[in-house]
């Protein structure tokens, strides 16, 4: 098949249609995924360096001695960054395990998984505490729940599956009540629950 004359033409026919049969549906939802975690990580690296990072990233992933240890590769081998950077790549398909490539000319690369991946397929968020919906109302509830890492207007709405519009209206709120704030990180505006926001969970929970 892949001597064919037409096996580039074969094989992209065979990608696009596994494409829309197998992921296009969910994949905001994957999209989301992926966009949080690397808010999460980006923030822990950032505040608290590379060791905090790493530290939940997988089982198999630690810092030691000025180096990641990525078992069970060869604990023999060494790839030395030179200066070149690290790239981190979460991921909703390499559960439960880690990748790491380091190929050249290509970046070396920790393909880990996504975090909250165990949820991946629920859909809409976890029910919030009875008293939390009877304070807030259900719905700002589930968006005040669902903030466990920041996110944006659009992945609060993928991930609950409300409407943009109505997830919009619920943050305002919750800003204004002190129980969140946002922030800009790119082109997105992130918004995460403030410590009051936080104690709010914890005691309703």
């Amino acid at each position: 098949m892949l001597a064919a004359p037409d096996a580039v033409r074969r094989v992209a026919e065979a990608l696009d249609l596994a494409w829309h049969e197998l992921l296009a549906r969910d994949w905001p939802q994957l999209r989301a995924l992926c966009e949080r975690d690397v808010v999460h990580r980006a923030g822990e690296l950032g505040q608290r360096g590379w060791a905090a990072a790493l530290a939940g990233l997988h089982e198999n992933v630690r810092w030691r001695d000025g180096g990641i240890d990525v078992p069970p590769f060869d604990a023999a081998t060494t790839y030395p960054l030179r200066g070149a950077g690290l790239l981190l790549v979460p991921s909703v398909f390499v559960w439960p395990g880690v990748a790491a490539h380091h190929e050249e000319p290509w970046p070396c690369t920790l393909i880990y998984p996504a975090r909250g991946i165990s949820a991946l397929w629920e859909r809409g968020a976890a029910v919030p505490p009875d008293a939390l919906a009877a304070l807030l109302g259900r719905s700002r509830a589930r968006v005040l729940a669902a903030l466990d890492t920041p996110a944006s207007t659009t992945q609060l709405a993928r991930a609950l599956g409300q409407a943009p519009g109505a997830v919009a209206d619920h943050l305002a709120v919750l800003r204004a009540a002190g129980l969140l704030s946002r922030a800009r990180a790119g082109r997105s505006v992130l918004y995460r629950r403030t410590p009051i926001g936080d104690a709010l969970i914890g005691s309703a929970g």
